[in-house]
């Protein structure tokens, strides 16, 4: 991990001014999008284009900058790479009308910040958003070891912010119908947390996630170095909690005082199968797929 960072990076975020770039978009998104920045904490300022972007990121620091949802994400990606000659930490998220298959991927591979596909999950936005004044390193978080679009390989950093940021992009990349998508996130999301909150947040330490997508199914692999997952003892639990009471968890998720294991007790409500190794430093979630016609075939893919 590198120490020599840009002073958009201190690690005294929150006691200073930060500075975003919008690249406009000359319509509802450019109020979208101010809307979510504290005029008490941001100075917003704006490029025309990638090209006036990039001159005026070489000439100051930004503590972020959002592309125009009218680029495409190539665009995108091909503008963050000039930018890392210049600014090799710039946080840049990519907003795009026009995705294609391999664009996460290539986002991914090229440390943007975040991704989005528009229209914007605002909720989400905001959250990453709010991760640009807490998360003073982290470029190195997710590494692409391998990436497909039917099967992917990561190693990502335990903490919270990052954990942000794998969420979106998995959100992108997953290539299922909207229900079974929405479901293998949520499943996915809980069994990462349950690994990161059992490793305490250790920003040393990192999680090996791999996803694998066939005609029928998807497999999510979570691995994790020492005791990893609380399974077995999840497992347990289940046997002893009705569905109501999972329930009751789940709206309380915020509770620190709320067992580790309540993750996998909720996770397994969304897949098929859940399978651990013996050590508990593995697991895998399993979710079959209907057969749907040609549904699988329109939506995204990596």
């Amino acid at each position: 991990m590198s120490a020599d960072r840009d002073g958009s990076n201190s690690t005294n975020q929150t006691n200073k001014t930060l500075n975003v770039l919008l690249i406009r978009e000359c319509g509802k998104m450019d109020e979208q999008l101010e809307k979510l920045f504290d005029p008490d904490v941001w100075k917003i300022s704006y490029a025309q284009d990638n090209t006036t972007a990039l001159e005026l990121a070489a000439a100051r620091a930004f503590d972020l900058i959002v592309t125009s949802a009218r680029t495409t994400a190539e665009e995108g990606v091909a503008l963050l790479r000039r930018l890392r000659m210049a600014r090799p930490h710039t946080r840049l998220i990519i907003l795009t009308e026009r995705k294609v298959s391999g664009d996460v991927l290539n986002a991914l591979r090229n440390h943007a910040f975040s991704f989005f596909s528009v229209p914007v999950a605002t909720e989400h936005l905001r959250t990453l958003i709010d991760d640009v004044m807490t998360e003073p390193v982290w470029d190195d978080g997710i590494e692409v070891i391998h990436g497909t679009t039917e099967y992917v390989v990561l190693v990502v950093r335990c903490d919270r912010g990052t954990l942000d940021r794998l969420e979106q992009f998995m959100s992108e990349c997953v290539a299922l119908p909207k229900v079974e998508n929405e479901e293998v996130a949520f499943a996915f999301r809980e069994m990462v947390t349950n690994v990161m909150e059992h490793g305490k947040f250790d920003a040393e330490q990192f999680v090996e996630v791999c996803y694998l997508k066939s005609k029928r199914q998807v497999t999510c692999r979570i691995g994790a170095s020492g005791t990893g997952f609380a399974l077995h003892e999840a497992l347990e639990e289940a046997k002893r909690r009705s569905v109501e009471e999972m329930s009751a968890i789940q709206m309380r998720r915020g509770d620190e005082s709320a067992p580790l294991e309540l993750g996998i007790l909720i996770a397994q409500q969304f897949v098929d199968e859940l399978i651990g190794s013996e050590k508990g430093n593995e697991v895998f979630l399993i979710k079959y797929l209907p057969r749907v016609g040609n549904a699988q075939s329109n939506s995204s893919r990596c």
